[in-house]
């Protein structure tokens, strides 16, 4: 194997060390599935990404993702911190949009300046689909909390915008801290859902700027807990739309994550009814952390 550059970066961000850690190899053209896989291991971040194209292939970058278990068609933070690197190291000039070619498609990519000159990259989802919906006994046991602590208003439910998620709303900030994984009902109940994974999420925030709190847990793949996941968060806006959850059919709200793990996250959700779909976007920032080489 030829010495491979990567990149560190912090994506959803909210200062440098904070957000979810990415590392990127540019020029993976050469390196096999198997490798892949063992670096991702090594590297042991939620995800680890690998450029496979330096130049355009029906206007995109083909990209990709690894998990320290398995390889995904799609996953949220790994598509802005790999579009920026795009942009940084590879285009290296300002682009509005970056393109990238995954298992579940074509994904853009798309930067915006806020009026106090902070950009974000935004990433337009798959328009998330709806499947079965969860007893709360079941998801309060896996949980480890008590069923009158999830929000009986709203249903548990499988959504996907390309990986299917669980999502569990709850009353409060307080059930949401004292969340334990009790791993055995947890696998077994994934045994009988589409969804392997949970997004857990309340109305109450550690910082009153923001609008949702949540937790995310991936078990499955090999990750007890995500401080930012951007494809659950896609899921999550989907689910908040279709349920009404803020009385309206469409959402544009700031949700935290991270912060019982010690890396504070900011993801920004959008999305709108339309006719018979649902239209998906999460915006975050990306920090660039370090660069080095794999020999």
């Amino acid at each position: 194997m030829n010495t491979l550059t990567f990149y560190i970066v912090d994506v959803f961000a909210v200062k440098k060390y904070t957000g979810n850690q990415l590392a990127v190899f540019t020029d993976a053209d050469t390196i096999s599935d198997a490798q892949m896989q063992r670096i991702a291991k090594e590297i042991n971040y939620s995800e680890t990404t690998f450029i496979t194209s330096s130049g355009l292939r029906n206007g995109g970058y083909d990209v990709r993702i690894f998990t320290p278990e398995t390889e995904l068609p799609f996953a949220g933070h790994p598509t802005l911190g790999t579009a920026f690197i795009i942009q940084q190291e590879i285009i290296t000039h300002p682009v509005e949009t970056v393109n990238l070619n995954l298992k579940v498609g074509q994904i853009p990519v798309t930067w915006k300046t806020e009026e106090d000159g902070s950009e974000y990259l935004w990433m337009r989802q798959k328009s998330p689909i709806f499947y079965q919906i969860l007893e709360s006994n079941a998801l309060a046991s896996v949980l480890s909390l008590n069923p009158d602590e999830i929000d009986s208003r709203f249903p548990i439910q499988e959504v996907s915008t390309g990986v299917p998620f669980i999502i569990v709303p709850l009353k409060t900030h307080a059930s949401l801290k004292r969340i334990k994984v009790n791993r055995e009902k947890y696998f077994n109940l994934v045994e009988k859902t589409q969804a392997k994974d949970i997004l857990v999420f309340c109305p109450e925030t550690y910082a009153p700027e923001n609008d949702l709190s949540v937790r995310v847990f991936a078990e499955s793949l090999g990750i007890p807990e995500d401080p930012a996941t951007g494809s659950a968060n896609g899921c999550l806006a989907g689910y908040l739309v279709k349920h009404s959850y803020f009385g309206d059919e469409s959402v544009n709200v700031r949700v935290e994550q991270g912060y019982e793990i010690g890396r504070p996250s900011l993801l920004l959700l959008e999305a709108q009814k339309n006719e018979e779909t649902i239209d998906v976007s999460v915006g975050g920032k990306v920090v660039m952390v370090a660069k080095g080489e794999f020999v």
